[in-house]
């Protein structure tokens, strides 16, 4: 069809820069500061920090201190109020909710024309740039993609700035030639019920030619299950036969493999990894068989690291460049971002598998570990260890959470694992228990020595839980749909506590 052959054209011309900032990472890093840094320049944040002065890394790094969102947010409040030149040039009108995940409180984070043109748009091409040059002879664009964005509205305030998810802005300002092809229909996907709209979205898809899936696989799987419940077919790939791609991020997909490998048995599905968040499109997956993403250089972002081990928020003394990173060393991100975020500790973790080019695992937050009793967990070594169990014991898991337990007679304790699986069968779940264990001891070295004798730490326990119940935790924190999450790992029990509560008359524990 013209339509293809022309996107397939326009797409693949942007190659050659993908190629550049893959193979000349430091010299696009470099290129990006001095623009962030010289258009920013007579903002009220570049005045305060002299950034007319700046003349290389090192005076960057003395002159502009790091950032969280609390520091940020008076200059994000004055915004917000309708103020200009405060942290990017001109008028800062949109804003995007973050999920929160940190904990109980969105984050309100400015988004420019620049970022999200050059940087939120520019991922998603580029990804479709790789992926048409991966995959030979692609025709997505004679079919509709189906996007499975956030749950809230755009409100517009008083002074006509406009808060909303970041999906929203990137659907209400999305050009026509990619409109024409997204379903379903803007009013069902800006709607701010979750539930009605996951209802709609279902039934407005049904008979659509779908070929490219883009959302959390949590929600995912929750969207293809009413799909199937509608339509009254074994699996989606009956629904939208010509479905091909599915766009995945937001959280590992790893213990959600089996759902989807069940829901979509066509052994020619894609599954391609993004790393999109309201701060910023940071990477994407550039092979076609090693999920690793490639870090995006040359897209607005100036990136800098805080090694894990040396992590103290904004007293961490110790912030590297891209230049100094190291593979198999987790690092704290921090962003300097045309949405006019400088020096911003984000608040996820990373860590580098390849240097030139730069690729990349995200391997949890900064704010959630478990270490109650010296074991050093992060949401990799839990996502891991679980999936693989699940793969090898060909058990679906539709959620979970990790959290220690307390044995206060004793003084010690462990870590209690609260799951939504798709059995009760015993048998089975003797050896899901038994592998997580088994893979957790191998992940983590600390763990392992924690656990020896059980001296230290006890067995895990492990509670089951139905499906909804993650579901009903998150309609109750007001998080339900689009890219909100459950909290993997959490050192202390407040939300396995919330979450059990719910579950009181439903879960049942071994």
């Amino acid at each position: 069809m013209p339509f293809n052959a022309v996107f397939s054209h326009i797409i693949k011309k942007r190659l050659p820069r993908i190629r550049n900032y893959s193979t000349s990472p430091i010299t696009c890093q470099k290129s990006v500061l001095d623009q962030l840094l010289k258009k920013a320049e007579r903002t009220d944040f570049g005045i305060l920090h002299h950034f007319n002065q700046i003349d290389s890394k090192m005076k960057f790094q003395t002159l502009v201190p790091l950032s969280n969102y609390d520091t940020l947010y008076p200059y994000i409040k004055r915004q917000i109020e309708g103020q200009e030149n405060v942290l990017w040039p001109g008028k800062t009108s949109w804003f995007a909710k973050s999920s929160g995940t940190s904990n109980n409180t969105s984050k309100l984070l400015p988004i420019t024309v620049d970022s999200l043109y050059e940087n939120h748009y520019a991922g998603g091409k580029d990804l479709l740039a790789i992926y048409y040059e991966n995959h030979s002879n692609r025709k997505l664009y004679n079919a509709k993609h189906l996007i499975i964005g956030g749950s809230t509205q755009i409100n517009t305030q008083t002074n006509n700035t406009s808060i909303g998810d970041l999906s929203a802005f990137i659907v209400e300002n999305l050009p026509w030639w990619t409109e024409i092809r997204r379903t379903p229909k803007r009013k069902i996907a800006l709607m701010d019920n979750w539930e009605k709209k996951l209802d709609q979205m279902a039934h407005a898809t049904l008979n659509d030619n779908i070929c490219i899936v883009a959302g959390l696989p949590s929600w995912t799987l929750v969207l293809f299950q009413r799909v199937l419940d509608i339509s009254g077919k074994k699996n989606i790939h009956e629904v939208w036969p010509n479905l091909e791609l599915y766009i995945h991020g937001g959280m590992n997909i790893g213990p959600y493999r089996k759902a989807f490998e069940k829901m979509l048995p066509n052994p020619n599905m894609n599954y391609v990894q993004a790393y999109n968040s309201s701060e910023g499109y940071f990477g994407l997956q550039d092979q076609k068989e090693n999920s690793d993403m490639l870090l995006l250089t040359d897209a607005q972002i100036y990136y800098e690291f805080i090694p894990m081990d040396e992590f103290k928020a904004l007293e961490s003394s110790h912030v590297i460049d891209l230049e100094k990173v190291e593979v198999d060393v987790e690092y704290a991100i921090v962003l300097t971002t045309s949405a006019g975020l400088w020096r911003y500790i984000i608040g996820d973790t990373i860590c580098f598998t390849s240097i030139l080019p730069y690729r990349f695992q995200v391997t949890g937050r900064t704010t959630h570990f478990i270490n109650a009793f010296g074991e050093k967990t992060i949401i990799s070594h839990v996502e891991k260890a679980l999936s693989e169990a699940a793969s090898t014991n060909d058990i679906l898991v539709f959620d979970f959470t990790v959290a220690p337990y307390f044995e206060h007679t004793s003084g010690s304790g462990g870590h209690q694992w609260l799951i939504a699986l798709n059995t009760k069968d015993e048998n089975q779940i003797n050896k899901l228990e038994a592998a997580i264990e088994a893979n957790m001891k191998a992940i983590n070295v600390d763990y392992d020595g924690k656990r020896k004798g059980s001296v230290n730490m006890l067995a895990p326990k492990f509670s089951y839980v139905e499906k909804n119940v993650f579901e009903l935790w998150l309609k109750k924190k007001n998080k339900l749909g689009g890219q909100h999450k459950i909290p993997r790992v959490q050192n202390g029990r407040i939300f396995i506590e919330e979450l059990l509560e719910i579950a009181k008359r439903g879960s049942w524990t071994r």
